[in-house]
């Protein structure tokens, strides 16, 4: 197999400028798609959106291409391109890329995309996701699971390429909004820029020898379980245990992203032991969990949130946390442990607007169902005008608060209660930054200090995964 290129999309918008500092070969398909034109670019352009054509030098296009002479060399420049979409430290920059840049027309809007190899890729991610001044072998750890991820990601596209996506998404009823969100929101690209799938931010934060390094002795290397790529998940913080896919996603199990408790005598290369495995001499991920709470179980939950256990990721180190945290990431500094306050008016104000749905005054949020790491999965919103149980983890997150909550793993207190029952402020304690699945950033980069390899960490995070090379 040789290396793949992938199109990650950038932006969207009404117009989309962008420079070309070096001469490149321009595509593109116009009167109705039955003549190819190509000429060479430089300098700054200009795209606007018109009658559902790409606009370009007076001319509308079905989509176009710019092509790089110097693939290795040459680099655009998108304008205004929006970074930490919907979270709290959502701002804009312009963004260098390798590759080459196409723009095609998406619901009335232009679309942004770069095409590029996956090593390159990959390096960019992992300038992106976290600081070029990790160690190595958390910056080879995630070199791998950001390639597994990715290929695994790519071959889900591929599939479903000309045949509609069938995988539901929500569940609606009377009393139930359940809904997800995942890879296949996207269509017309494989995996797009923002952390919804990758941070991935072209050239545009320089890479350092010690990241190029990481990608170089790792080339090609990716997760393998029962003989497919690992669909290896990944966020900041677990909170003290990892969390299980099909509480986040479709109600689907995958043996490598299992309950796992983040800390030295859970791991395989410690004390932990495979109690099961498969025939192929890969774990089915059942592990024994002596040091792991039944999370599910609410008392038990509540505990947990409420006390701050020893992990791999419960550090303060400031040496560690710049590591994984980029100088926006640094803007959040409570992340094992959290709280949360609303008053009343806030929260129902708050509820409203993210949802569209008038709960009236909130009266309660009830925990109803929670994942192996304490993160609800559904929650039961109780107001005086309507009653509505929502999930999955991400629409919880995105409901209670103006950008996402750090997680769904939090208890709750009400506070000044009315004679009629009516709380005047709500506290939220909680655990974690991120959905919980796959590897934790900061327990790897903790990891890391303390001397575990690559493959330690990655055999920790993926329950019974085996590293295997899929290209030279």
């Amino acid at each position: 197999m040789q290396e793949p290129k992938l199109q990650v999309g950038i932006l969207s918008a009404p117009q989309i400028d962008f420079a070309l500092p070096t001469p490149y070969l321009m595509w593109g398909n116009y009167c109705g798609g039955l003549v190819t034109h190509h000429t060479m670019a430089c300098g700054r352009q200009v795209t606007v959106c018109k009658e559902g054509k790409v606009l370009w030098n007076g001319r509308q296009y079905d989509e176009l291409l710019f092509e790089p002479q110097d693939e290795a060399a040459d680099a655009f420049e998108l304008s205004g391109v929006t970074i930490g979409l919907h979270f709290h430290w959502e701002r804009k920059e312009d963004q260098r890329f390798q590759g080459a840049l196409k723009l095609i027309v998406q619901d009335g809007r232009l679309t942004a995309i770069n095409i590029v190899r996956v090593e390159a890729y990959l390096t960019s991610v992992i300038s992106s996701e976290m600081s070029a001044t990790a160690s190595l072998e958390l910056l080879k750890a995630h070199a791998v699971i950001s390639r597994s991820w990715l290929l695994a990601q790519m071959q889900k596209t591929k599939k479903r390429t000309g045949a509609p996506d069938s995988t539901p998404t929500c569940t609606r009823s009377e009393e139930e909004l359940i809904r997800w969100y995942d890879h296949e929101d996207h269509d017309g690209f494989d995996v797009c820029a923002d952390d919804h799938c990758q941070r991935y931010q072209g050239i545009t934060r320089a890479s350092t020898d010690i990241v190029r390094q990481a990608i170089a002795e790792t080339r090609g290397q990716v997760l393998m379980s029962c003989g497919k790529i690992c669909d290896a998940r990944f966020s900041k913080c677990c909170g003290g245990v990892s969390e299980e896919f099909r509480y986040c996603w479709e109600d689907t199990g995958y043996s490598y992203l299992s309950k796992q408790r983040d800390c030295p005598s859970a791991t395989p290369v410690t004390q932990q032991k495979t109690v099961t495995g498969s025939s192929d001499g890969t774990s089915d991920g059942k592990l024994a969990t002596t040091c792991c709470p039944d999370l599910i179980q609410e008392s038990e939950a509540e505990r947990w949130i409420r006390t701050s256990p020893d992990a791999f990721c419960h550090t303060t180190d400031k040496k560690v946390l710049s590591q994984v945290l980029n100088n926006y990431d640094q803007e959040t500094t409570d992340f094992y442990r959290w709280k949360v306050e609303y008053t009343q008016d806030e929260l129902a104000r708050l509820i409203r607007e993210r949802s569209g749905i008038d709960y009236g005054q909130i009266i309660d949020l009830v925990p109803v169902a929670r994942g192996t790491s304490g993160r609800l999965w559904k929650l039961k919103i109780v107001g005086t005008k309507k009653t509505l149980t929502i999930g999955k983890e991400l629409e919880i997150r995105r409901t209670l608060s103006p950008s996402h909550l750090y997680s769904s793993a939090f208890t709750i207190d009400k506070e000044d209660v009315s004679p009629e029952g009516i709380p005047g402020r709500f506290l939220l304690t909680g655990a974690g930054w991120g959905h919980g699945v796959g590897l934790c950033q900061i327990g790897a980069a903790v990891m890391g200090e303390q001397g575990y390899g690559y493959d330690q960490i990655l055999q920790h995070y993926y329950v019974g995964a085996g590293i295997e090379q899929l290209y030279d």
